[in-house]
């Protein structure tokens, strides 16, 4: 058992390490819009189960979506749990096809009980993603040394660090909060040139976004049991809006040779993140079945991005999922594995040309895979997510994603008694 220890708590480490190293899981060229793909906050169960949370209450893994639930972890129990993802996405407009492949952490976290009636939670997660690379010839049919090619790329993004808290009031009602720190940047770049033998000069124009804020998160959980057998939790979470603290700086650079010009520019430093409401409910069956379905609404079209308004369109996500476990009382292997399922529907908050640019829905599937010896456990799972643009003009997108996570979840406060 302590080499099953070992092993995974090195596997954690060894994500924590990465964290500031990982690249970002994205090449979309939606990205080039706001603050690039926003991550739904969900651990490798949730990420099986099609992004269902917000009433999932399980004491022996973590629930960052709600912070209610951090109320039901184990009185003897601390819990590590980190995850990566490894993703292959093909781009298609109609004419051209495009194919990426990225990895990343998704996030790293940990949990345990400060006191009967209240548990704490700390964890480090992505927030939003950048990472595109494009190019557009423009050719000039008068002068082809007037033709020129237009680079644009994107990289960075936003963390969050955040510790909660989740208090339970009654024996069927818990509240939580999380508070976070947000920090990060994006950097942009349109590189514009000509060949070698124009006399018109290349051209760079770079923009820098720097956000140091907070976020703040409320949740509440309320479970009613039916008999011996059946249980159905709410859940409700809360998200205020609220404008960032965050700077953006333009650079623009004419001429490639030591001729060339510089000049800086501060960008108008309005920004802001959505009010975010969602609401859950799960149904759970003797302990082994799990269906649940949440939905999240985000007001982005309220929010300000560079000092204006009605920048984004209004986000919304719908989803379903299950978890079956065929027995607690088998000595079978397979007895004891989490199977899961989920569909979701989103509308991201893209918006292009003063108009919505992509609907998105995914299937997921995946297990959870007891360590023996511990009450670990490994979780693995695929999500096949379809990015459909609006207009025949917008970008198609297909991914195949592969999400591993791992539980680290042992007895730490126990104490051995001698006879």
């Amino acid at each position: 058992m302590i080499k099953f220890r070992h092993t995974l708590l090195a596997l954690l480490l060894t994500m924590l390490s990465g964290v500031a190293v990982a690249q970002n899981n994205t090449n979309s060229p939606y990205t080039r819009y706001g603050y690039g793909q926003l991550a739904d906050p969900g651990s490798a169960n949730s990420k099986a189960m099609g992004g269902v949370a917000y009433a999932l209450r399980d004491k022996s893994q973590v629930n960052f979506a709600n912070p209610a639930s951090y109320s039901s972890v184990d009185s003897l129990t601390f819990i590590f749990d980190g995850g990566i993802s490894l993703q292959n996405t093909n781009f298609s407009n109609g004419t051209t096809k495009l194919n990426a492949r990225n990895s990343s952490f998704d996030y790293v976290t940990m949990q345990f009980r400060a006191a009967k009636w209240a548990g704490i939670s700390l964890g480090l997660l992505p927030y939003a993603n950048v990472g595109y690379n494009l190019s557009e010839f423009r050719e000039n049919e008068e002068s082809q040394t007037a033709s020129s090619i237009v680079q644009y790329d994107g990289d960075g993004g936003i963390h969050l660090l955040y510790l909660g808290a989740g208090f339970k009031l009654w024996k069927n009602l818990s509240v939580g909060a999380n508070v976070s720190y947000l920090w990060g940047g994006v950097t942009r770049t349109r590189t514009l040139s000509f060949p070698y033998d124009s006399e018109i000069f290349a051209s760079v124009v770079t923009s820098m976004v720097d956000v140091k804020s907070y976020k703040l998160d409320f949740g509440l959980q309320y479970t009613q049991d039916f008999g011996k057998k059946h249980a159905l939790t709410l859940g409700v979470v809360f998200s205020p809006g609220h404008n960032l603290n965050a700077t953006a700086t333009e650079y623009r650079q004419t001429g490639t040779d030591e001729n060339a010009t510089v000049s800086e520019t501060d960008l108008p430093s309005g920004f802001g993140i959505p009010t975010t409401w969602g609401g859950g409910l799960a149904y759970v069956y003797d302990r082994r079945l799990t269906l649940a379905a949440d939905v999240m609404l985000q007001n982005w079209q309220d929010v300000s991005y560079l000092g204006e308004k009605n920048v984004f369109c209004k986000r919304g996500k719908i989803s379903l999922g299950a978890e079956f476990i065929p027995s607690f009382f088998s000595r079978s292997f397979f007895g004891h594995v989490k199977y899961r399922a989920g569909f979701y529907y989103s509308r991201p908050y893209y918006k292009i040309n003063d108009m919505r640019a992509a609907k998105e829905f995914g299937v997921t599937a995946g297990f959870g895979f007891p360590v023996p010896r511990t009450r670990s456990l490994v979780s693995v799972s695929a999500q096949y997510v379809r990015t459909k643009g609006t207009t025949a003009s917008f970008l198609d997108e297909n991914t195949l994603r592969l999400c591993i996570g791992i539980t680290f979840n042992e007895r730490w406060f126990f104490k051995n008694r001698v006879d």
